[in-house]
């Protein structure tokens, strides 16, 4: 077979239509090809390698093992454009539009509330269309399961998972009763719609017959109706009936070769024995885009009978090397389910188990078993399973020889390398079963429990005669070394050994003899690897001595709840919110739960996001040249190589720029680097290209060399260095010094909270469009700050303001990461565009993004407490050093609201405390909802925490008789009006979580069980309104009025998802006293309000829509004689004949917050409009021995004043709680000594995923409580609720706290945020731990540092 010979047309469909393809190149992805080719741009590209799901689409295709069409999810971004060769790919945008008919699905996502930025949902949507094209009435665990491969960062998942769950099985009416969700007869489904939420359902009316609709008349559906879906092309179907034929493409750089036997597979491989076997592209994908490895022949075996077949004897299962971990696990299933006999089914009751926990379906209905072995990862989940297991390997080259080898130890040559010649391919696996008196057990430890990468895996088989003596044993070990490991020490030890308690005393000694893993090996973590592997060994010892069922006098029968594994049950949830007046207008919309403006857009792939607008006639594409190195001088940049690429244009540095290359909010940054680098991911340049592609590749081959410098990447080397930037600020209240000094007790220590990357879902991304004219030129940026973006692309070209336009009609996502960041994108792209003459687009791809585009400040606070015997806190000295990063960005913003946020809602009557910025040499850090609320707030939590702890007092009194009275100052001299607020939401919380009884029933959990523990806590937050810098808290907003009586509303704000526009909609509504059909949001644009502030510091609502009031407020003052003379006459009818009485319809508004700030000289001053208070309680459970957690329950009362839209809010408090859990336990960024960030892409940074949120999830919002100073009586709700994630963090230590306390360790301890598996593993301090060695610091140079 010449891989040279000719293609063949490439022929598949999409949405019913059918493509025919004889040019494409065969590395070309689905998802290039559907947004690029066919503009199908519902399909959103959110990390690129397969762990987002944004991308998700269904692929059809005939089965002839299963003689059916059969339906699977994929990721786009990686499944490659030949794999579809004969298949059906069905987009958002084939199951419903808005013009044509929406799908139930997607109706059902948007009426649920299950969307606010909308970047995830076509993804998510598609996850779900897809299970229920293969099973319409799936049940609540199954839909859940569905969206393993999916990721949302602003919804907190709840919702979505509410409006699907009308497809489950167990949603159906139950003897003509609707069985509802899981609160049972708490859903506020049945009972005719009136459940607790004041007949609300979702946050949308219920009928009379407990019926939902839509806001804007489309209705939603329980079923699914078929004729809405696009069937099976025939053509297709008579298609894969017919012989198989061998399919080839052939590219300018890569030939793709689908062969249709196996005899020309092996040829192939003979041929080209380096090419790449692949199936969905998950491995080679990535290390094709991220690892810059170049493969020119790909060989894909997935239509050959004998490679996609599993089947299985008395001596085992039989899988070929292309079958599908999606099939693999199916068939396992059905194994299982027609066994009787328990000992056959152990080892297929592992993969299935594993199976669940790896990947998303999206990635497992295409990745094979042969793939995953021949990869060779030491992190591979299902290896170790197949090692213990005794499974071997079929492998066959065309010679005709087949070779059959062990999995064993001796098939790993090295780090990824294998005995696999390169003409051999693995063909099949063999799988032996489990014999009887055998026992099996796999274990997986991982940031996250769904999709996510072992951190250490294990499998463990064991065969005892019939003395109970151990006659085999085999443990197979993944991330403990650079290949899967076999404990030989440990085995030898144990065989002939009695299988009791006594094997115990000594095994853990030869376990660290073979897996101890050194200090500074790579993926750190050494000590918490150790210490699962340990672990697991014990957990196995207790199943399989419980599975034996014997009572051994020196088993500890308090051990045996290391036997149950956490089980997620169903899901549950509760809103409450206040119901709207009876004598409300039906057109006033204010404190309607309104369904968002854009959400039928968000779920039908409608809505428009920066780079779904198609590019102009030669538009340009930017590959991004930035450093690697974290501070160097840099003493040449070439790109000649780059240059000589086809399609490449020209490469664009920094004198290039027309005007000031000097940029930044501080004007302490480049556009592009000039003569030093001061990160990694710092901009040296650009490459621009006709395509992305080719601009990518090319922007690779610049060669930078530098000379490196001294670099400082700790805030510990900051300190050291003396390096800060801005000024060091400090509020002071009382005699610290004198009051610590008579303080009953006093502690001092440090404490430590780490950063947290953004992950928005759509990435950074602008375009600039020079218009030709006196140096104008218009900007569409995915950014919070268009003033920003405008100002800073001016002073790059060396022109006035008025000549650049900055506008956005959404973004995906934002969270402060584009309030000042976007600029990396927006100002390259701007002298990009000004050098080439037309227009230029600039898309971050996720790892740039992560790595550019900095996070959340990482803080840690140096304190000394003085406290009473009773526990009031008497003073507080401490210094909080921040990690700014390479720039000063607005970190002084983020420092000062910790200072001002230290307090909480807790009286300290001295208090000294100083804030600093640690300029470091990583990307520079910037804003991230709460700014530095959440970081200052922490550190008060905690202390009250260590002062709990130290006097052994119960954390909820401390935390009472510390709290402000309304009659208090802050510590900035603040009154405290309106804490009254705070206590109601602490009195209400208390009640509804019902936190005496559930404490009494945790106090018995954890005396019943050892090794699992459960904790519970409770905290309040309060959160100030206004921007920290004072110019900043205005507003502005124009109305036009047409002669229809429509009205387009336009306003600074910047729609993100947060349901901005929604809510300016619903204030002019209310302010003209017109429906909101009549009113429409288009997009903001700085030509049309000018100098508008970023949409951030929750204040868009309050300043914009006072602005919109304001405005509209001045139109019905233009139209006040033509209502007066005509008092009884309609809307339309004014407008019609104030536009021929030649009277003005147009009008803007503009607001200013009624503060004067703050002066740190004086201490005076009104620093906020007004407090948003909240109080959550959270109740956790965790594994001690692995240090995996899961949230129970939670319930939050928050004060939203009276809401402007209760859904939007109660949506915004669930997924800024959700976003909050991930800070304080999951995320974690890791960086190297050298500042090289190892965190970048969803592969190795975990945020929460849908099984991740509370169990039990109840939000409230806080009724009759208006906010009079406000617009409309509202309060905000973006940034104030994420702090109250913290309620897990302090259950999460309380319930250390209680095994600490079995093995006599009391009093206070370190515990840093986040709360991570391996802190908690290794802060519960037991006989395991205490056997691990840990290294002396400065003797190794360690694998990762904290920053």
């Amino acid at each position: 077979m010449d891989a040279n010979m000719g293609s063949n047309p490439l022929v598949f469909y999409v949405n019913g239509r059918k493509i025919i393809e004889r040019l494409v190149q065969p590395d070309t992805t689905l998802i290039y090809y559907l947004r690029n080719i066919l503009r199908l741009t519902g399909t959103k590209l959110g990390c690129g390698e397969g762990g987002c799901g944004a991308c998700t689409v269904m692929v059809s295709r005939y089965d002839p093992t299963k003689q059916r069409v059969v339906h699977h999810s994929a990721v786009s971004c990686l499944l490659p454009l030949c794999y579809v060769h004969g298949m059906h790919v069905t987009t958002v945008e084939g199951i419903g539009s808005i013009k044509n008919g929406v799908h139930p699905v997607q109706a059902n996502i948007a009426n649920a509330h299950g969307s606010q930025c909308g970047f995830c949902t076509p993804g998510i949507v598609m996850s779900m269309y897809t299970l229920i094209r293969n099973n319409p009435h799936p049940s609540t665990e199954e839909i859940e399961n569905a969206f393993e491969g999916n990721l949302c960062r602003c919804t907190g998942y709840r919702a979505i998972l509410e409006g699907f769950n009308k497809f489950s099985k167990e949603w159906v009416t139950v003897n003509g009763k609707q069985k509802g969700c899981g609160m049972g007869e708490n859903c506020c489904m049945v009972n005719n719609g009136k459940g607790e939420n004041n007949g609300m359902m979702n946050g949308n009316q219920a009928d009379d017959n407990g019926n939902m609709s839509l806001e804007n008349g489309e209705g939603t559906s329980n079923g699914v109706q078929p004729t809405q879906d696009v069937i099976f092309p025939p053509e297709l179907l008579k298609w894969s009936k017919m012989p198989n034929k061998t399919f080839t493409m052939r590219g300018d750089r890569v030939t793709w070769i689908r062969p249709a036997t196996l005899d020309e597979l092996l040829s192939l491989k003979k041929e080209y024995p380096h090419a790449k076997i692949v199936n969905g592209n998950t491995e080679v994908g990535v290390e094709m885009k991220f690892k810059n490895m170049h493969y020119p022949v790909l060989i894909s075996p997935t239509h050959i009978d004998e490679m996609i077949r599993m089947n299985y004897d008395e001596d085992g299962f039989h899988v070929g090397g292309a079958v599908t971990l999606a099939d693999i696990d199916r068939n396992l299933n059905d194994f299982i389910k027609t066994k009787t006999s328990n000992h056959e089914t152990k080892i297929a009751k592992s993969i299935t188990e594993m199976l669940r926990w790896f990947a998303g379906h999206q990635v497992r209905n295409v990745a094979t078993l042969g793939g995953n072995i021949a990869t060779a990862s030491p992190i591979s989940d299902l290896i170790p399973i197949l090692m213990a297991a005794g499974a071997t390997l079929t492998l066959e080259s065309s010679s005709g020889k087949l070779r059959v080898v062990k999995l064993d130890p001796e098939f790993f040559k090295g780090y990824r390398r294998t005995v696999i010649r390169p003409d051999e391919l693995i063909t099949v696996i063999h799988i032996p079963h489990t014999k009887p008196n055998e026992y099996f057990k796999a274990f997986k430890q991982s940031r996250r429990r769904d999709d996510d990468i072992a951190i250490v895996n294990v499998a463990m088989r064991l065969r005892l005669d019939d003395n109970c003596c151990i006659d085999d044993i085999c443990m197979a070990f993944g991330g403990m070394a650079a290949t899967p490991v076999v404990s030989l020490k440990t085995v030898a030890y144990l065989k002939g050994r009695v299988w009791d308690a006594s094997i115990l005393t000594d095994v853990n000694e030869y376990l660290k003899e073979d897996l101890l893993v050194a200090p500074d090996a790579p993926g750190g973590q050494a000590e918490y690897r150790t210490a699962l592997a340990l672990s697991f060994f014990f957990k196995f010892y207790m199943l399989v001595t419980a599975e034996l069922k014997t009572t051994d006098s020196n088993d500890d029968v308090d051990n045996r709840d290391v036997c149950v594994p956490f089980h997620r049950g169903e899901s549950k949830a509760l809103q409450t919110f206040e119901e709207v007046g009876p004598g409300q207008p039906k057109h006033d919309a204010v404190g309607r739960p309104m369904m968002h403006y854009s959400a039928l857009e968000h779920s039908t792939g409608s809505a428009v996001y920066c780079d779904d607008i198609p590019p102009l006639a030669g538009e340009l594409f930017m590959g991004l040249v930035y450093s690697s190195k974290a501070h160097a001088k840099i003493r040449s940049v070439d790109p000649s190589k780059a240059l000589e690429l086809d399609g490449v244009r020209m490469y664009v540095g920094a004198d290039d720029v027309p005007g000031e290359n000097q940029t930044g909010v501080k004007e302490d940054e480049t556009i592009f680097a000039t003569d030093k680098v001061t990160c990694v991911g710092h901009l040296i340049g650009a490459v621009l290209a006709v395509d992305r592609s080719v601009a990518q590749r090319a922007a690779k081959l610049v060669h930078v060399e530098y000379e490196e410098l001294k670099s400082i990447i700790t805030i510990e080397d900051a300190i050291a260095n003396k390096s800060y930037v801005g000024d060091v600020t400090t509020i002071e209240k009382g005699n610290v010094q004198e009051e610590l000094k008579g303080a009953d007790h006093v502690l001092e220590g440090e404490i430590r909270i780490g950063g947290q990357e953004h992950f928005y879902l759509e990435t950074c991304c602008a375009i600039a469009i020079p218009t030709g004219e006196k140096g104008e030129m218009e900007i569409i940026s995915s950014t919070q700050n268009a003033s920003l973006t405008q100002d800073l692309a001016a002073k790059a070209l060396g022109v006035s303001l008025n000549k650049i336009v900055c506008k956005e009609k959404r973004i995906g996502g934002g969270f402060g990461g584009k309030e000042s960041r976007s600029i990396i994108c927006s100002s390259s792209a701007a002298v990009c565009a000004y050098k080439a003459g037309r227009s230029v687009r600039c898309v971050l791809d996720r790892d740039e993004d992560m790595l550019m585009t900095g996070g959340r400040h990482p803080l840690l606070c140096r304190y000394k407490i003085g406290f009473t015997n009773s526990g009031r806190i008497v003073a507080i000295d401490a210094d909080m050093y921040a990690n700014a990063g390479n720039s000063e960005d607005i970190s002084a913003g983020v420092i000062g609201r910790a200072l001002f946020s230290f307090d909480n809602c807790y009286l300290i009557p001295n208090i000294r405390i100083t804030g600093y910025m640690c300029l470091t040499n990583l990307s520079s850090n910037t804003a991230f909802r709460g700014f530095g609320g959440p970081q200052g707030m922490f550190f008060c939590e905690t202390l009250l925490s260590n002062i709990s702890q130290h006097l052994g007092k119960a954390e909820q009194k401390v935390r009472e008789m510390n709290m402000y009275s309304p009659s208090d100052m802050s510590h900035y001299n603040c009154p405290m009006h309106g804490f009254e607020t705070l206590l109601r939401c602490w009195d209400e919380c208390i009640q509804r979580s019902e936190i005496p009884t559930r404490e009494k029933a945790i106090n018995q959990f954890n005396r019943d069980n050892r090794w699992k523990k459960r904790g519970l806590a409770i905290i309040p937050t309060k959160y100030g309104i206004a921007f920290t810098t004072l110019f900043l808290n205005q507003g502005g907003a124009l109305v036009h009025v047409y002669n229809d009586g429509s009205v387009l509303v336009t306003h600074g704000g910047i729609e993100m998802g947060q349901g901005l526009h929604t809510k300016m909609i619903q204030v002019a509504s209310r302010a003209l006293g017109i429906p909101t059909e009549l009113i429409h949001i288009t997009e903001t644009r700085s030509d049309t309000v000018p100098n508008a502030s970023p949409t951030a510091a929750s204040a868009g609502a309050d300043i914009n829509g006072n602005a919109v009031k304001l405005a509209c407020e001045k139109i019905l003052n233009q139209l006040k004689s033509v209502i007066d003379a005509n008092p009884g006459g309609k809307w339309v009818d004014w407008i019609s004949t104030a536009y021929h009485a030649r009277i003005g319809l147009s009008a803007c508004g503009f607001y200013k917050t009624p503060i004067d700030g703050y002066d740190f000289k004086t201490k005076t001053g009104n620093k906020f409009l007004y407090f948003c208070y909240g109080v959550c309680c959270s109740e956790v459970e965790i594994d001690c021995l692995t240090g995996d957690h899961q949230v129970l329950r939670t319930d939050i009362v928050m004060d939203t004043g009276r809401s402007l839209n209760p859904s939007i809010d109660i949506g915004q408090i669930e997924g800024a709680f959700v976003q909050g859990a991930g800070l304080f336990t999951i995320e974690e960024k890791r960086f190297s000594p050298d500042g090289v960030n190892y965190t970048i892409g969803p592969g190795a940074y975990k945020l929460p995923a849908f099984t991740d949120i509370p169990i039990e999830f109840n939000v409230h919002i806080l009724k009759d409580n208006p906010n009079e100073g406000n617009i409309y009586s509202s309060k905000a709700v973006g940034e104030p609720p994420l702090f109250l994630a913290s309620s897990i963090f302090f259950a999460i230590k309380n319930a250390i706290t209680a095994a600490r306390v079995e093995v006599g360790e009391t009093g206070v301890f370190k515990f840093d945020s986040p709360a991570t598996s391996e802190n908690i593993r290794m802060a519960c301090a037991d006989h395991i731990t205490k056997q691990i060695p840990v290294a002396e610091p400065g003797s190794f140079r360690p694998w990762e540092v904290k920053v």
